[in-house]
């Protein structure tokens, strides 16, 4: 039995996270965590604590699955890490200093972490598309489209996807003239790695939308779209059942879901 945590349990996605474990005979929910509703109980009699630390300890549980804020992701997860609770991280946010600091903790107190920029298994394709696509063209640009609750721009998805399309072509803008923007910003953020940029991002947000993410790729004559689309939260729950159980198992540090694939 999989002992699980949920930090940020009475949000859109924590409920969500919540509803799978009690769903899954092979995990138990042991802790909920949040800002709000704390001291009530909730999901089969749990109550609602507000200390990550002092919740950890009481209830040991094996995983924590945190979907907070970007603002205090990274100090969360230094606590799983320093109490040996593995964590599975869906918020976004995180630099890459940070992720290689967590990177460091995780094989200091060998405990399995896993942080994942998006847990919809689409999405993870898309982006892996996306890379092999890389390949072959050298101009692309990414257009991310979110609710616009979120917090973080560029998406973690988008920035993920950047990453993995410049490990195969640091050359996605050929050809391209320098822009001159008569309106700051019109070209989108740009994707840099080493002082250079690689690939520019656009930041969508507005009602209507969950999370959706498109990938074009340009040359002579053609172009091709890789786009992925959430219609709701519970499309990324396979993805999260994947990584507790796969966490569970192993004391590796991954960054990606597409790793465990």
């Amino acid at each position: 039995m999989i002992k699980v945590a949920v930090t940020g349990a009475m949000g859109k996605m924590g409920k969500e996270v919540t509803k799978l474990v009690l769903n899954s005979p092979d995990m138990k929910l042991v802790c909920a965590i949040d800002k709000f509703n704390v001291g009530e109980k909730v999901y089969n009699e749990v109550i609602v604590e507000d200390d990550i630390e002092k919740s950890i300890k009481l209830h040991k549980p094996d995983i924590a699955v945190d979907f907070t804020q970007p603002s205090c992701i990274f100090e969360n997860a230094k606590i799983y890490l320093k109490n040996g609770v593995r964590p599975v991280i869906g918020t976004t946010g995180l630099s890459d200093i940070q992720i290689e600091e967590l990177k460091k903790l995780s094989k200091e107190n060998n405990t399995g972490c896993l942080i994942a920029p998006n847990f919809a298994l689409g999405a993870v394709l898309m982006m892996m598309f996306a890379k092999t696509a890389a390949k072959y063209f050298n101009n692309a640009e990414i257009i991310e489209l979110h609710h616009n609750q979120k917090k973080d721009a560029p998406s973690g998805t988008a920035i993920k996807t950047a990453k993995m399309m410049t490990s195969v072509n640091k050359n996605l803008k050929s050809g391209n003239i320098q822009d001159t923007e008569l309106i700051e910003g019109s070209r989108g953020g740009v994707y840099e790695e080493d002082g250079k940029g690689l690939i520019n991002i656009h930041s969508v947000r507005m009602p209507g939308f969950i999370a959706s993410q498109e990938v074009i790729f340009g040359a002579d004559g053609q172009t091709l779209t890789v786009r992925h689309d959430t219609i709701n939260r519970e499309c990324f729950m396979s993805g999260v059942k994947l990584g507790i159980e796969y966490i569970f198992e192993h004391n590796e540090f991954i960054f990606g879901l597409e790793n465990i694939l």
